[in-house]
């Protein structure tokens, strides 16, 4: 079996691009194959415009992999001088350089204590910065907030906005999904080496715009309000509310008319906004682990 079939991808300029999947999708392979590291057997790509295997384009991009080799008896300050030298910076800017970037990553103070003795988090940071050292144009990162706890997902994520704020683009793979909900301009969902999805992430989780309406009602069970709302996704009984999801706010005044006219109370119309999630679980055709959301609309494997 391939590890990747037919894969199609267009990132832009300055944006931030999500490039989700389950592990063994072929994220990693990818952005090998797109690094150098690996060859495909068939196909191409064009990175800044250039061929891949383009020498004169590497210097254009930061690069970190997903399991990163720190050399652990290194300070801060040494590990990204190290990379400025390979990287060819003249002596009389890397000092000023490397303090820049130790600013920016949040590690100023940490700048002469040795790698062996920072935590995950502090050195998937270190890492972001060893891939900016030389002020690439592009910069593409393998899973940056995976085994991270929150605090440090959280600080690669702003990192990673900076970054777009500085008018970067940034292409990273990962496979949770909440840091692409958050972050991300336009995202590719990719299993078994297939593309199932492209594009911004409001539009994929809204298909044409369409949002779906939850409306809790009392006094009527739900059974009444299926009999009198045809065109509900999702009917539930929660204590003595009844819960209804509608496809679309066109649905709703006639619910409410017939729910009124039972001698039902309403408690709340509230609009559904799709989630990455349930696009992802879709796709994939995943089916979720616990107790299904309220939000859940129809169509869902939930």
């Amino acid at each position: 079996m391939p590890a990747l079939d037919g894969l199609s991808l267009s990132v832009q300029q300055g944006e931030i691009y999500g490039f989700l999947g389950p592990n063994g999708s072929g994220k990693t392979t990818t952005l090998k194959i797109l690094m150098g590291l690996m060859q495909a057997t068939s196909g191409g790509a064009e990175i800044l415009g250039k061929p891949l295997g383009d020498v004169q384009v590497r210097h254009r991009i930061g690069f970190l992999p997903e399991s990163p080799y720190f050399y652990e008896y290194l300070t801060a300050e040494e590990f990204l001088a190290f990379y400025g030298h390979l990287a060819g910076l003249d002596r009389s800017v890397l000092g000023r350089k490397i303090a820049q970037l130790l600013d920016l990553v949040g590690l100023a103070e940490a700048r002469t204590r040795q790698l062996r003795k920072f935590s995950k988090g502090m050195l998937q940071r270190i890492g972001l910065a060893q891939a900016l050292i030389h002020d690439p144009e592009l910069i593409v990162l393998d899973e940056p907030m995976s085994g991270l706890d929150p605090v440090g997902r959280k600080q690669v994520r702003d990192l990673i906005l900076s970054l777009r704020d500085q008018g970067k683009t940034v292409f990273f793979s990962t496979h949770i999904i909440p840091d692409v909900e958050m972050i991300c301009d336009r995202v590719a969902i990719v299993v078994k080496g297939k593309l199932l999805a492209e594009g911004r992430v409001d539009e994929l989780v809204n298909p044409g715009h369409a949002q779906s309406v939850e409306v809790v009602c009392e006094g009527i069970k739900a059974g009444e309000v299926a009999a009198i709302a045809a065109a509900a996704t999702r009917v539930l009984q929660r204590g003595d509310h009844s819960l209804v999801v509608l496809p679309g706010p066109e649905q709703v005044e006639p619910v409410l008319s017939a729910i009124r006219t039972q001698g039902g109370k309403l408690v709340s119309v509230t609009p559904q906004k799709g989630s990455l999630e349930e696009l992802f679980m879709k796709q994939t055709g995943a089916t979720p682990t616990g107790a299904a959301r309220p939000a859940a609309v129809g169509g869902s494997s939930e």
